[in-house]
């Protein structure tokens, strides 16, 4: 087999981490990213190709150029609130240009795909934790989107013999215990980053979107995994896969979750700094709790979280940006 896999979305924030893996395990990552989220700074392992899922032609000819022997699929929009907002445009390019990737997989004959899926389809869980036999019932055009996908996932494998692993990870954090990248978005909307921004003074608080859920301190309750132990979860997938395994839907995360507050006292503390936060309106399509039964996942994938304690989450993230921004920074807190 090729040791070529194509990283659709590898200059995004898990996609990077993720190519940084498959490099470890003597994998050559083929970056495949449009760039409208994704950094050049954040593509060193591998060769990047500047492209975009619905350039079909393109897609074709990175596959047969570089000989490529598997797929990991990143790339995808992201931001639940924009999702409910501009369904359209999260249709277009989280569902056709899937089905632009299967079928240039297929016409290339790529057999195996590794799919970054989430618990957002879901929706609203019969039970906490989630288990992989719950109903998938997405509450946001993104969650949808991403059930689409692994649905046209299973059609392919019927039809064309496609292995494949959809990994519902929930809510990915964290940045590299190397320092040598991390989380990064324009707008940043992820708690994790955006505490710590506020703690820095790079922002001048963090939203808190809704308290009055029938949670212990009255805000939404998340399953927080770091994006190393994703990273590593995605190549375990891919061994698996060329190994001769069973397509399969598996959860990531920890089976602990953690509240808005919490995650905020977190970053105060291992930051030694004030986290000014404001208390907003909930955001439509977000469940107040979501946390993993990752059981399947851990014994199917012969894998274990190692770097997803809070601390160790918000202490990586913290001292990724800490240098990024304050580059006289030393030492976490």
């Amino acid at each position: 087999m090729a040791r070529h896999i194509l990283v659709t979305g590898g200059a995004g924030y898990i996609g990077s981490h993720t190519c940084k893996a498959l490099a470890a395990a003597g994998y050559i990552p083929v970056a495949y990213d449009n760039l409208v989220y994704g950094h050049r700074w954040a593509v060193r392992w591998g060769p990047l190709i500047v492209g975009d899922l619905l350039d079909a032609e393109l897609l074709q000819r990175v596959l047969c150029d570089y000989q490529v022997g598997a797929i990991m699929h990143f790339a995808a929009y992201a931001y639940v609130g924009e999702s409910m907002a501009e369904p359209g445009k999260y249709f277009t390019n989280n569902i056709v240009g899937s089905i632009n990737l299967l079928q240039a997989a297929h016409t290339a004959g790529v057999r195996h795909m590794v799919f970054s899926s989430t618990c957002a389809t879901y929706g609203l869980p019969d039970q906490v934790p989630i288990d992989e036999d719950q109903p998938q019932r997405p509450i946001n055009p993104y969650g949808e989107s991403k059930l689409v996908t692994e649905r046209a996932l299973y059609w392919y494998g019927q039809a064309h013999g496609l292995a494949w692993a959809a990994l519902r990870y929930f809510n990915a954090a964290g940045a590299d215990p190397e320092g040598e990248i991390g989380e990064e978005h324009d707008p940043e909307t992820h708690l994790v980053p955006s505490a710590i921004q506020a703690a820095l003074g790079g922002r001048a608080y963090v939203e808190i979107y809704g308290a009055d859920y029938s949670t212990a301190d009255g805000t939404a309750i998340r399953d927080y995994i770091h994006v190393t132990d994703l990273a590593a979860a995605h190549v375990a997938a891919l061994d698996y896969l060329l190994a001769g395994g069973s397509s399969v839907a598996l959860n990531l995360g920890t089976g602990t979750g953690h509240s808005v507050r919490e995650v905020i006292a977190m970053v105060e503390r291992v930051s030694r700094c004030a986290v000014p936060a404001r208390i907003g309106a909930r955001r439509p399509g977000d469940p107040p709790a979501l946390v993993a039964n990752p059981s399947r996942g851990i014994r199917v994938l012969h894998w274990t979280p190692v770097y997803s304690s809070l601390s160790s989450i918000v202490e990586t993230a913290w001292a990724w940006h800490a240098q990024r921004h304050c580059p006289a920074s030393t030492a976490i807190g």
